[in-house]
């Protein structure tokens, strides 16, 4: 199962240059508790943006640089090719940027996001989903506290099966 995991503010906003641009807490915890143990696909500068890499994971990293080479990671030039690197029967985490959630929607079998109830300049953003193809199966709407700047809600979609025509 190919799940995209990502935090997107209501006007899709992922990140500027490479950073994301607010701080929750909790999401971090909801990221690494639904990752660890799993393959974790990913652009080139998602990894980069990373001290280094997340502990208890197998990193895929997707770049178009023939010679990029990351100890320890899968290194591969598309989509499809991240895609066969990872366990058949388990889970597996699209986890950025922009451009990869873009390519990996059509793979995708579950969406986790975290939606930040506000809106930010951004130069990076999710993909639309497309109620014609989603459905929302649960929703959990979180209130801002002193951690947490903004309201967010953690929904999980899954993906509808096609009717025969």
């Amino acid at each position: 199962m190919i799940t995209m995991i990502a935090a997107a503010a209501e006007n899709k906003a992922l990140g500027k240059d490479n950073q994301l641009i607010w701080h929750l807490p909790n999401d971090f915890k909801r990221f690494k508790s639904l990752t660890t143990g799993h393959h974790i696909i990913m652009g080139r500068k998602t990894f980069e943006s990373f001290p280094k890499p997340l502990p208890n994971r197998t990193h895929v990293i997707i770049t178009r640089q023939s010679d990029y080479q990351a100890e320890g990671c899968i290194v591969v030039d598309s989509i499809e090719k991240a895609i066969e690197k990872c366990p058949e029967n388990e889970e597996s985490f699209i986890i950025g940027g922009g451009e990869i959630y873009r390519l990996a929607m059509p793979y995708s079998d579950k969406i986790e996001l975290t939606v930040v109830h506000h809106v930010f300049d951004a130069d990076a953003f999710f993909p639309e989903i497309n109620p014609d193809d989603w459905q929302l199966t649960h929703t959990d709407f979180q209130t801002k506290d002193e951690k947490h700047l903004y309201d967010y809600s953690f929904e999980t979609y899954v993906r509808k099966q096609k009717t025969p025509q």
